[in-house]
């Protein structure tokens, strides 16, 4: 038989870890970048957790859902303007509100993503393109569709709590007949830009030739204006004594002799 004292103490130490299990089951942490959502027999409360440690009922269900900057990677057929189907590669950047995400458990769930963010960036996407033709999505114009996608999907998240971020063109897929036509156009347009700045710059060459001549011209009258009698004399005079041994010969109508430096080899 067992002593009079044993089960009491039995019952001691069964209680401490009853106390212990309770006490463990109430302790919650939130890791960094996410909320808790507070759930308690299908009750979600309207206040979320926000990172760190919290003491809760041990019965009730924390919801972890993160706040973090996601991406969504979506793939779509889509009309052009033209009525070509053309195959995009999206990319979408989301984060949640940390003060909506009770209410985004309460009415939509985990499965958020597929429930309301996949079907609204299909649908931006497919209203988005059929404004445009195929060859705004092969050029530079695509960073405006993808600020459209952007501006168009904007409202229809936010109203859930949900923010976007960015939206990115990733791929383009075209049909091949129209991807070669394409880039012929593009060639073709960036020959005409080449040959435009050629031009220019060949206008620029004769206009800076025409400019040079003209000076060059207008120098050769002032020097033909400028060579007088007088000045040739005294030039002749000057440059007498740049000489060590000068021979004269008397020659010409002016009157003027010629001189050589005889010292020259």
């Amino acid at each position: 038989m067992k002593e009079p004292g044993t089960i009491p103490v039995l019952l001691w130490f069964a209680g401490i870890f009853i106390i212990v299990v309770l006490l463990l089951a109430s302790i919650t942490i939130i890791p960094a970048g996410h909320v808790g959502v507070y759930d308690l027999f299908g009750k979600v409360s309207e206040d979320e957790l926000s990172a760190g440690l919290h003491i809760v009922n041990p019965l009730a269900r924390i919801h972890k859902l993160s706040v973090q900057t996601q991406e969504i990677k979506e793939t779509a057929i889509v009309p052009s303007k033209e009525g070509l189907s053309v195959s995009l590669d999206v990319s979408i950047l989301y984060r949640l509100m940390p003060d909506k995400a009770a209410e985004l458990y309460r009415t939509v769930g985990y499965n958020y993503l597929e429930v309301v963010v996949a079907p609204q960036v299909r649908s931006a996407i497919r209203g988005v393109t059929v404004n445009h033709e195929a060859k705004a999505l092969y050029t530079a114009e695509r960073e405006i569709i993808a600020d459209a996608i952007t501006h168009d999907l904007t409202p229809a998240l936010n109203q859930r709590g949900i923010v976007l971020e960015k939206a990115l063109l990733r791929e383009i897929h075209l049909p091949e007949m129209v991807s070669k036509a394409i880039e012929i156009k593009l060639s073709a347009e960036q020959d005409a830009q080449k040959m435009k700045f050629v031009l220019e710059r060949e206008k620029l060459e004769a206009d800076r030739k025409r400019t040079e001549a003209q000076g060059i011209s207008d120098a050769n009258k002032i020097i033909a204006g400028s060579l007088t009698t007088n000045y040739l004399t005294w030039y002749w005079i000057s440059n007498l004594d740049k000489s060590k041994s000068v021979m004269y010969v008397p020659v010409g109508n002016n009157g003027l002799p010629l001189f050589k430096n005889v010292d020259e080899t």
